[in-house]
């Protein structure tokens, strides 16, 4: 048996919820056990086959880069982004759609950075191994502007939308990527409204279907920003 040990800071612990939710029927598939340990870090440790490991840990990398490219990058903004202008809603909306511009780039890059080793501080390789992509992100955030108007939003995020072609599904409030599989990156952000349009704006997709009700501003987002680029299931 081999073992993978994934470990995060205090305020992380959350972090570690969101990789065990994405990947929990990959874990029953493979038969592998997996514990959670809590002590002055967090610890998320997994007992597997060895002839599954190099899945595995492909899959574990995988959600820890996407762990850094939303939740430690949505921080980062938070931090260096002071925009006026926008209601709170909207202002969570930008954030999601500046994290999902250029989400699959940081994805990649942080894990052509991750040593190919079974054990991982999430919190330690940001910290040393990542500055290349925190100086991008400072970037990102000196060029925004200090105010922002609602026109000026929904200009930024259909210009954003321009060419992506992939479809993401709503079904009853919860939405699946191209290939039905369940999205769940708008957890690692800790708002609780407007969660449907920050989930297809971080699935970076072109068009939606929508099968079943929405929340009133998620309704609304999603007609603004999606047009003619949303589908109704019958």
């Amino acid at each position: 048996m081999a073992k993978i040990i994934i470990s995060e800071n205090q305020k992380g612990k959350n972090n570690l919820y969101y990789i065990q939710s994405c990947l929990s029927e990959l874990f029953v598939r493979t038969g592998s056990n997996l514990f959670e340990k809590e002590d002055l870090r967090n610890d998320l440790i997994l007992d597997c086959k060895d002839c599954f490991l190099e899945v595995i840990r492909a899959e574990i990398f995988d959600k820890i880069a996407e762990v850094i490219a939303v939740k430690y990058k949505y921080d980062f903004f938070k931090e260096n982004i002071k925009i006026s202008g926008l209601k709170s809603c909207e202002y969570e909306i930008l954030m999601a759609s500046l994290i999902a511009a250029d989400l699959d780039d940081d994805k990649k890059y942080c894990i052509s950075k991750l040593p190919q080793v079974n054990e991982i501080n999430i919190d330690g390789f940001y910290n040393f191994r990542l500055g290349a992509l925190k100086k991008k992100w400072t970037e990102v955030a000196s060029y925004m502007p200090p105010s922002f108007i609602n026109s000026q939003l929904k200009d930024f995020i259909t210009f954003l939308l321009e060419n992506k072609k992939k479809r993401s599904y709503i079904d009853s409030g919860k939405v699946y990527d191209q290939h039905f599989r369940r999205l769940l990156r708008c957890s690692l952000l800790g708002y609780d409204n407007a969660v449907v349009i920050r989930e297809v704006l971080l699935s970076n997709c072109g068009e939606v279907e929508i099968n079943g009700k929405l929340e009133p501003d998620d309704e609304y987002y999603l007609k603004e920003y999606y047009k003619d680029k949303i589908y109704f299931s019958h």
